[in-house]
């Protein structure tokens, strides 16, 4: 019997490895080349760089000049889109620009990107090889914060449009493009008013596209072959604040237990029981895609993960990336409490900050985090509204089946692989109007130290890397006509 048993098994493992189907389409026609000036257009996007869109926490804190120079700006590089489309200024500096299509029947196209960017860690200056805002080139790379993200993508779109008009197109389906001002900081202000003037006049889209994955060229999931890693979904956020309340005094008669002990044990517990792993929230679909292209050994463990998953699980624990995509992850930013060395605080906080994967809603997570506390005398409320995560959107349909032929028209050589957004973008706002087809993908071949790069020193862009985004973005806008 067990014999039998083991070489059913066996066959179902192998049937199952030999059955599974091949997500990838194959490469057809390449994209036509977008005829634009390369020298040119990195001075455009180099120009924007030294615009400091800064985006702070606390809005009164904001900078706003430098986002009224940055329209002005965009309005005598790109002379054709603001002639020809509509276009307005949302909740101040949210910008909205609206190509109509010849065809008001069908659904329109939605691109998104933000102006604002990060600030640069004060002390960190001089540590980059040129000025954060400056938009300086050097070895064969563009400097400056914004590079990357996200103003590579308003250019890169803007450069599109620009070429497209040129050359006489005209869109079937309408096209929009909305620069939020505030997405590094949630996105309340840009997204959110840009979204509610959308919805009013489109209640239905074709496709969101913003930015989120990229073309990884250093490996995903033991492949060496560039991977486009296209966001289906992204993490929920949640951040939740722990008190306690004790006996202030002096130090030198401390009672069992203190505040900050209460709290710090409180955040012990939280960290040494961490929520449970999964491969529905996400990872499951990216190594389905990526399967068919790896070593017949990882290809059986992939195609069964019925029966390898907590192996799987294991192997992708182990770092902290990709253990981030398989749970709920718990992480503790901020403790607090007492003002002399020799006193007792009377109160003691901590904030825990979740990013929820896909399935996991902010009540399961606040009632869990109760739960593993288990004292009473531990307060627990959040912080600020949190964020679900944002719908799963599909790969079985028309607009992702676009997307993918696009990416493989611009970049042959690539896998494409659905996957879970792990920090927040400004789609999660939009993901309403389009629930199905809300997609996070920007144009570009990146290894991880480049990706390390975005929101730290010496963000940059490979300067010959541009004219491929311009052109994807060119090829998306016809071929989702």
């Amino acid at each position: 019997m067990l014999l039998l048993v083991l070489v059913g098994l066996v066959a179902a493992v192998l049937v199952n490895t030999l059955r599974l189907p091949n997500h990838q389409l194959a490469a057809g026609p390449a994209a036509p080349a977008v005829a634009v000036v390369p020298d040119t257009a990195l001075a455009h996007l180099a120009g924007a760089l030294r615009i400091p869109t800064v985006s702070r926490t606390k809005y009164a804190e904001t900078d706003t000049v430098p986002f009224d120079q940055l329209q002005a700006y965009l309005g005598r590089t790109f002379p054709l889109v603001h002639q020809r489309l509509q276009h307005q200024t949302v909740n101040h500096y949210g910008l909205l620009y609206e190509w109509p299509g010849t065809d008001p029947a069908l659904k329109p196209l939605l691109l998104l990107a933000h102006q604002d960017v990060v600030p640069v860690l004060p002390g960190t200056e001089t540590q980059w090889t040129r000025p954060p805002f400056a938009g300086q080139q050097a070895g064969g790379y563009l400097y400056g914060r914004g590079a990357l993200d996200d103003k590579l993508n308003v250019l890169g779109q803007l450069e599109a449009v620009e070429y497209l008009l040129r050359t006489g197109f005209r869109p079937r389906r309408t096209v929009l493009l909305a620069f939020g001002h505030d997405e590094e900081t949630m996105g309340r202000r840009g997204a959110g008013a840009l979204a509610a003037v959308i919805q009013k006049r489109y209640p239905q889209l074709e496709m969101v596209l913003d930015e989120g994955g990229t073309i990884k060229t250093d490996g995903v999931a033991g492949i060496m072959q560039p991977v486009a890693l296209v966001g289906i979904s992204e993490k929920g956020y949640l951040s939740l604040v722990l008190t306690a309340t004790g006996q202030g005094g002096h130090s030198s008669m401390p009672p069992p237990l203190t505040s900050v002990g209460r709290v710090a044990a409180a955040v012990a517990r939280l960290e040494a029981e961490p929520f449970p792993a999964r491969l529905d929230g996400g990872i499951g679909s990216t190594l389905a895609y990526l399967t068919p292209a790896v070593p017949f050994g990882q290809r059986l463990v992939f195609a069964n993960q019925w029966l390898f998953g907590p192996l799987i699980i294991k192997k992708l624990a182990a770092a902290p990336a990709t253990n981030a995509a398989i749970r709920t992850t718990t992480a503790p930013t901020i403790i607090s409490g007492g003002a002399k060395d020799n006193v007792l605080p009377i109160e003691a906080s901590a904030t825990v900050n979740f990013r929820l994967l896909p399935g996991d809603s902010g009540a399961v997570v606040l009632r869990r985090v109760r739960e593993i506390i288990a004292d009473p005398l531990v307060q627990v409320r959040p912080l600020a509204a949190g964020q679900e995560a944002s719908p799963v959107s599909r790969t079985d349909n028309a607009a992702f089946g676009t997307l993918h032929r696009t990416i493989k028209s611009v970049f042959p050589q690539a896998l494409v692989a659905p996957y879970t957004v792990l920090g927040a973008t400004d789609a999660r706002t939009y993901a309403p109007l389009c629930p199905q087809a809300t997609y996070r993908f920007s144009p570009l071949l990146m290894d991880q130290k480049a990706i390390d790069s975005m929101h730290g020193t010496n963000e940059r862009l490979r300067a010959a890397a541009y004219s491929e985004v311009i052109r994807f973005y060119a090829a998306l806008i016809r071929n989702v006509q």
